[in-house]
Parts: C-alpha cells; sequence; structure tokens
C-alpha cells in the first residue's frame, strides 16, 4: 500500500512538472506559473473524482440487487469474503467482455462489469473476475490505475490546446507553430511513461489473491481465456476513444497497434492462465 502512495504522489509531482515544462514552452515565465497551478488544481481534481469522470467516459449506469442481482449478490459475497466495504456496482452497455475497478480507496470503491462479459461467462467464471477486480480494490492499486488515466487524458487535450494557441500566443514570447507541434507529440508520450508507472506485475498479483478470494483459481483462467478470446474480435468504442483506460481492464480492451499499443500494461494472457493452472495444481 505504501508503494503504490509513493507512486502516486510521484506521478502527481511528475504532472505538475510537466505542466510547468509545457506552460514555460507556451508562454514564458507567466505560462510556467499558470500552468503550476493548473497542474497542482487538477492533481485535487483527480484525486476526488477520477472515478466519475472514468465511469462517465464509459456510460456506465449504477445498479443494485433488483436490476442486476447476480453480478450484485457476486460482489457483495466477494467483498465479505475480501473483508472489504461494499462498492457500487456499475454495468456497461458494451458487447466487448470486460471489466475493472477504480475508486480512490476501498472505502470509494466502484466495480464496472460490461454486458458482454455478463453474457460470455458461467457464474463461477464471473466470480473469478470480480474477485480479480476486488484484489485490485484490497491493495489499492486503483487509485494510481483511476488517476494516472485521468491525467494521461487531460495532458493529450493540454497538448493539443497547446498547438491550437501556442502559434498565436501574445505572452512574453511567441511560440512557433512547429514547437506547438513538438508539444502535441511529446506531451501524450510524457503520457505514456507516466503510465509505465503502473507495473504489469500487478495483473500477476490480482490473479492471485482475486483466486484467493473466489477460491477458485481454474474458473479465472477459464474466464481469461474466453474474453481473450471473443475481445479480439469486439472493439469497445470508449476504450478506442480513452486509450489511457486500457490498463484499467482485465484484459487489455484495445483492437489497433501503433500509439494505441503504447498503453498498453497488460502481461501476456497466456502467461497468466498458465500460473493460475499452476495455483489451482498446487
Amino acid at each position: 500500500m505504501l508503494t503504490n502512495w509513493l507512486k502516486t504522489s510521484l506521478l502527481m509531482a511528475a504532472v505538475v512538472a510537466l505542466f510547468g515544462v509545457v506552460g514555460s514552452l507556451l508562454g514564458g515565465g507567466t505560462g510556467m506559473v499558470v500552468a503550476l497551478i493548473l497542474g497542482g488544481a487538477m492533481n485535487l481534481w483527480v484525486y476526488w473524482f477520477s472515478d466519475k469522470i472514468v465511469l462517465r467516459m464509459y456510460h456506465a449506469r449504477e445498479v443494485d440487487e433488483n436490476s442486476a442481482p447476480r453480478l450484485y449478490d457476486t460482489v457483495r459475497e466477494l467483498a465479505q469474503s475480501a473483508h472489504l466495504p461494499m462498492p457500487k456496482v456499475y454495468v456497461i452497455d458494451e458487447a466487448q467482455p470486460n471489466a475493472f475497478a477504480t475508486g480512490r480507496n476501498p472505502e470509494h470503491a466502484a466495480v464496472a462489469a460490461t454486458t458482454g462479459i455478463l453474457q460470455l461467462l458461467t457464474p463461477r467464471e464471473l466470480r473469478g473476475v470480480l474477485g480479480h477486480e476486488l484484489s485490485h480494490v484490497k491493495h489499492r492499486d486503483i487509485l494510481i490505475s483511476t488517476i494516472s488515466a485521468t491525467i494521461a487524458g487531460a495532458i493529450s487535450s493540454m497538448a493539443q490546446l497547446g498547438l491550437l494557441f501556442g502559434g498565436s500566443s501574445q505572452n512574453e514570447r511567441n511560440v512557433h507553430p512547429l514547437v506547438a507541434l513538438l508539444i502535441m507529440i511529446v506531451a501524450p508520450l510524457a503520457a505514456v511513461l507516466i503510465q509505465l508507472a503502473i507495473s504489469r506485475s500487478r495483473e500477476f498479483d490480482a490473479d492471485r489473491s482475486g483466486a484467493e478470494v473466489s477460491g477458485d483459481p481454474q474458473a479465472l483462467a477459464s474466464a481469461l481465456e474466453k474474453i481473450e478470446r471473443y475481445a479480439r474480435g469486439q472493439p469497445m468504442a470508449a476504450a478506442e476513444l480513452h486509450p489511457e483506460t486500457a490498463q484499467m481492464m482485465i484484459i487489455n480492451p484495445l483492437s489497433g497497434g501503433g500509439v494505441q499499443g503504447l498503453f498498453s500494461t497488460h502481461p501476456s494472457t497466456e502467461e497468466r492462465i498458465a500460473r493460475l493452472l499452476a495455483m489451482a495444481k498446487a
């Protein structure tokens, strides 16, 4: 938990520094001061509201035991087993089978699942997936993953604004359009580097811990195999629009390579399955 808090603090410090550099390039000393203030304000904003921002990106709707009894009851049972507060439960109307957890701490957590995963998986397999997501909640992975997703999107937007307005700045100095173009390219790459603060090993840890919560490593292995197979042929529109959120999903939801591929923080699904099966045998 201490490591995740340290990573989050370093991530927020990096954001403020990046804002300062970009602000200086676009508007000199004045631009740097304004950007530093904006960077600090954004850190506070994403800490409190990043989970709501991500859920809104995916048009997630909150459900209860009446509107989604199987999903809600399974989350409740697993949360009790993991000694966690009951998180909010959401459904995303997407055909691609996938799921993620978000929130700033276990007391303010949410678990979201697509309609595709609810239709595809058996109750046993779904239980394995939800155990994995609640493991992220228990280990507080959700804070850094949610904040990094929101920050990366904001930095990309800031770079695009820099391209639009950088060449006509009337502050201490004008910015050449080529410099603004460079900022547009470099800032999203910096966002990708920030994403690398999220270790791929966290998925292995969540698989193991989630399998312990559900008591069924084989079910999670079976679920991962199914999700991987179906997700490849079923793009998720919201994830394609916001690739910085891909690292939150249990399986990488992106269909394309190139720049989008840089946002992938998932280890090999085959290796994850192999480890789970070895765990089941043990």
